[in-house]
């Protein structure tokens, strides 16, 4: 969905609209790994493969984590919002462990550093220093939106497309089916996201399907690369409250939809459609994600509306906005075993 570029009209340049609209670009993504623990195969549609003779067995890669505990992650991160009317870049540091939870399922444990934006070193309260994001590749790991209302708006960029990227990876390690290079499957899923809060957005709503696929093997470097799409279903099933909004905006039907109340009686409506390519590199001996790229552009249509059923607007605006977003290791530390 738009909203992680979509910057407050009221607040400093650098400070996102509330987060409880962003972190919604997760939920599709995290009831899918939910339901997979419960039937991995219910909504998966594969591509035919072509007959292949036999061969004899060959190594493949372990699309599994194997985790060590005490073991250090740090990542870089570094983010291009192109908004409507301007463009935000960050930079941010997540220093990170593994420790095993109490329920016996390992996680890594991140805090987030040294953040830059525009440029511009940007001092964390001590709020956002002492917040710490838990995710893991772990099966039966509980994946969930943290609670991120104290920490600094300009962060739950970095937070939520953290957790992104290891969403994604997790269900590319559910899918059984991709273990050749070019092995694809497409995960249906179709069923509308809400984020309205009923005060600032009155209505909002996307859909996504996931088109994974397992693009290629390194053997010699064990890597494997994975490309997972968050396309428009064929049929997205969102709710649209006016009738304009039904017109394609992008090559695809549109797939999201949000409504905000204004000042004055006034509504802004938009519409559109948005896609979301991650390219993740995996370690083939650990599990571990080396490092991934975002690509997110969304086709936008918004009008100026003078009533809540959105009859009577202003002339629409199209423009497009996008995020770009790259996740790099630093090298793996073997735990120190005097700790």
């Amino acid at each position: 969905m738009k909203l992680p570029v979509i910057l407050s009209k009221t607040a400093d340049a650098t400070i996102p609209v509330p987060y409880a609209r962003m972190s919604n670009a997760l939920i599709a993504t995290l009831i899918l790994l939910s339901f997979s623990i419960l039937s991995p195969t219910r909504f998966l549609a594969q591509s035919p493969k072509p007959a292949q003779p036999a061969a004899a067995p060959v190594s493949q890669p372990a699309l599994e984590r194997h985790y060590v505990d005490g073991e250090t992650i740090t990542y870089r991160m570094t983010g291009v919002n192109h908004g409507h009317e301007r463009t935000i870049r960050y930079e941010a540091r997540a220093e990170g462990a593994v420790k095993k939870a109490p329920s016996g399922v390992f996680l890594e444990e991140f805090a987030w550093k040294n953040l830059h934006v525009n440029g511009q070193p940007f001092a964390l309260s001590p709020a956002s220093q002492e917040f710490r994001e838990s995710v893991s590749l772990a099966p039966g790991f509980p994946f969930a939106i943290p609670d991120l209302s104290k920490v600094q708006p300009i962060l739950i960029g970095p937070i939520t497309d953290l957790l992104a990227f290891y969403a994604d990876t997790m269900l590319t390690m559910r899918q059984t089916e991709l273990v050749h290079a070019g092995d694809h499957v497409y995960v249906k899923n179709g069923a509308p996201n809400s984020w309205a809060d009923g005060t600032y957005v009155v209505f909002g709503q996307d859909a996504i399907d996931f088109d994974i696929t397992l693009q290629s093997i390194d053997q010699a470097a064990k890597v494997a690369t994975v490309i997972v799409r968050h396309v428009p279903p064929a049929q997205p099933q969102i709710k649209m409250p006016a009738a304009w909004m039904l017109s394609p905006v992008g090559e695809s039907p549109n797939n999201w939809v949000e409504v905000e109340k204004g000042q004055n009686g006034k509504f802004t409506a938009a519409v559109g459609r948005e896609t979301f390519e991650a390219m993740i590199k995996i370690s083939m001996d650990t599990g571990r994600i080396l490092s991934a790229t975002m690509d997110n552009p969304v086709d936008v249509l918004e009008r100026d509306c003078d009533d809540a059923a959105l009859t009577v607007c202003g002339s629409p605006v199209l423009y497009g906005i996008r995020r770009q977003i790259t996740l790099d290791a630093e090298p793996a530390q073997a735990p120190n075993p005097s700790k």
